[in-house]
């Protein structure tokens, strides 16, 4: 669907514009928008409505496979098809065929489930997984790890102890990593490795701090611009925040309709497009009222910024 609705009233910058573009396509939890610039359309994620979406713009086409379990996140292969976190398991995906092919399993023996993924600039996939949550942002505590899927299919834990692994970003010069987990409310910053994946000297370079949940929300998704400036969705806050994680501090926000924003990724034919996802598990009928577009796909545009081409996994 296009433009089904312009919501720049809400914005307090004149050249920023918010509108849906997928209205009410997500019945669960809307995450993990990827556009892809090979097709010219965003993937993006129901996870526990087991679905992957695919919309082009071009279209107005919003295309979904049902898979048979949650499905945290999607990004292409650049020999064809995707890579899903299904479950406890990252899979590939045959579009056409509907194939599945599973190619790791981890968390044996555990009710955890993989979250957010995304393909580092060597085209390796790094996705984390979480522990059962029982409600939106409370999850078994501690039970999830972030996983680095190589180019040669073998599959390595980097960081453990984790309660809700989420967004993932990597600066211009490749040599630093950024990184969410929700609940700490602390987005992470490491030295990265391009050559090797290897990543080391963990720091916290933005803390929502005490006292911000009902401002700030919680930090899920995000993605990076060419400023190596980042944007982080602030769950249950209906916002975007874009953050210098050099001094933590917030520089701009984006007011979204939608109260659970998950995540948000840059696409559009010049990349100067913000595309948002959001969650619907957990409203209430009075949030649902007050933002009738919960569950939409929503596209920011006047931002002033680009972001740059997203990785695809390179195995």
């Amino acid at each position: 669907m296009h433009g089904v609705g312009v919501f720049s009233s809400l914005q307090k910058d004149p050249e920023m514009s918010v509108e849906v573009v997928v209205k009410n396509s997500c019945q669960s939890i809307g995450e993990g928008p990827h556009w892809d610039d090979r097709t010219n359309s965003l993937l993006y994620v129901d996870i526990l409505s087991n679905d992957v979406h695919r919309w082009s713009p071009d279209t107005g086409n919003d295309e979904k496979i049902h898979l048979d379990d949650s499905v945290g996140f999607v990004v292409p292969c650049r020999k064809g098809g995707y890579i899903v976190g299904l479950g406890r398991s990252l899979s590939h995906v045959d579009w056409d065929s509907r194939k599945i092919t599973k190619l790791h399993e981890v968390d044996k023996g555990t009710k955890n489930r993989f979250n957010d993924g995304k393909c580092d600039p060597r085209g390796r996939v790094w996705a984390g997984t979480m522990g059962y949550e029982s409600e939106p942002a409370n999850p078994e505590r501690e039970r999830g790890s972030l996983f680095r899927l190589d180019v040669d299919g073998s599959l390595h834990a980097c960081v453990n102890k984790i309660n809700i692994s989420n967004g993932l970003a990597w600066t211009a010069d490749n040599k630093t990593m950024y990184y969410i987990d929700s609940l700490p409310r602390k987005v992470y910053g490491f030295d990265y490795d391009s050559e090797t994946g290897n990543i080391s000297n963990q720091r916290v370079v933005v803390d929502f701090g005490e006292g911000t949940i009902p401002t700030l929300g919680y930090p899920d998704g995000m993605c990076i611009d060419t400023e190596d400036k980042i944007w982080v969705a602030c769950y249950g806050a209906a916002k975007i925040v874009r953050f210098d994680p050099t001094t933590g501090k917030q520089l701009k926000t984006v007011d979204i309709p939608a109260r659970r924003t998950t995540s948000c990724c840059f696409g559009g034919k010049n990349f100067d497009e913000l595309y948002v996802t959001c969650g619907v598990q957990g409203s209430t009928k009075e949030e649902r009222e007050k933002y009738p577009m919960t569950g939409s796909v929503f596209r920011v545009t006047g931002l002033g910024v680009r972001g740059r081409p997203a990785n695809v996994y390179e195995g």
